[in-house]
């Protein structure tokens, strides 16, 4: 097997990534895959299906469906758009150039893939964002829901959400067309930008996810102990006031739980890169960026497959009817 020489000594191309392999000083996508890599990219390619599917599902449903047309699907069906974008778009990107590989030969290619990877996944990260603030009034000002949250500022929410990321997009391809020509600067700039675009990106939708979410706990269950109380601690309502604690709970732990398992990992990787001096495996990296992407297939199964509407209008476009007759009326409920 042919080898590469760094300052320590000398590596495998397998080493650096199952895929690829070093050809006349160029890192390219080897022309005899490994078992390893096969497998690889059949579970890549396998990720991407399911992602598709399931976003593609949750579009057709609030499209077609008269009943779901309402402000709260609307912002889940602008992050499914973004989910099923990354699908369709981020996905193939990552596997035909990989996170690593673009480190060692960055083209045109690399940068655009960079940028559809950052504009769609802070699309749908800012969607989320949108939807627990929907849900806050929602369950904490429920007179005042249906005036505050309407079709209107349902739109102002995902147009600024997809502004946001495109900027922050197009700011990257600036920053990889202009990396080569700056000096000293150079390193600082890339730092101070990438600091900036994962506040945007990721640590302040968090923050203010979290706190929602929070506050959304709390008066459930405030309500919950208020309508314990009214039904003087009967049992048949004490088995209720349980049973409203405990889907809140394992509504929350679901959002928040799956939403930081597959963000937080690579974001706070990115940030204490800078700051350390060994250099994080290519293995990780590439493990943490696969792991962000994931959050884009499993969105569909939280926000959609655990409403028994959707559920039924999931069952609707699989077996068909939908081709047979008019159930943009029927009742999903």
């Amino acid at each position: 097997m042919e080898r590469a020489g760094t300052a320590n000594g000398t590596y495998t191309v397998n080493d650096i990534h199952p895929c690829y392999e070093i050809d006349n000083a160029t890192y390219i996508f080897t022309s005899n895959p490994s078992i390893i890599c096969v497998l690889l990219y059949v579970f890549l390619g396998s990720l991407s299906v399911v992602t598709i599917g399931g976003n593609l599902l949750v579009i057709i449903s609030i499209i077609y469906f008269k009943q779901l047309h309402i402000p709260t699907n609307y912002l889940i069906l602008s992050l499914a758009v973004a989910d099923l974008l990354v699908g369709v778009v981020v996905f193939p990107f990552s596997m035909a150039f990989s996170v690593t590989s673009c480190w060692y030969y960055e083209g045109l290619f690399c940068k655009v893939r960079r940028s559809f990877d950052v504009t769609l996944s802070t699309a749908s990260i800012l969607n989320l964002c949108c939807i627990s603030i929907d849900r806050y009034y929602a369950i904490c000002q429920p007179l005042t829901y249906r005036s505050k949250i309407n079709d209107r500022v349902t739109g102002i929410m995902i147009l600024v959400s997809w502004a946001v990321a495109a900027l922050i997009g197009i700011r990257i391809i600036i920053i990889g067309f202009t990396q080569g020509e700056c000096e000293e600067n150079c390193s600082n700039n890339a730092v101070i930008s990438t600091t900036l675009a994962c506040m945007f990106s990721f640590y302040i939708p968090v923050i203010i996810m979290l706190s929602i979410y929070l506050k959304i706990f709390l008066v459930a269950q405030r309500q919950a102990n208020s309508i314990q109380n009214t039904t003087c601690q009967s049992t048949k309502s004490g088995g209720t006031v349980s049973k409203m604690e405990r889907k809140a709970t394992k509504t929350l732990a679901i959002v928040l739980g799956v939403f930081l398992l597959c963000w937080t990992p690579f974001f706070l990787c990115i940030i204490f890169q800078p700051l350390i001096s060994d250099v994080t495996p290519i293995a990780v990296i590439e493990t943490l960026n696969w792991l962000t992407l994931s959050n884009s297939m499993l969105n569909p199964f939280i926000y959609a497959f655990f409403y028994s509407w959707f559920r039924s209008a999931f069952r609707i476009i699989m077996s068909g009817k939908i081709f047979l007759g008019d159930f943009a009326n029927s009742k999903l409920l």
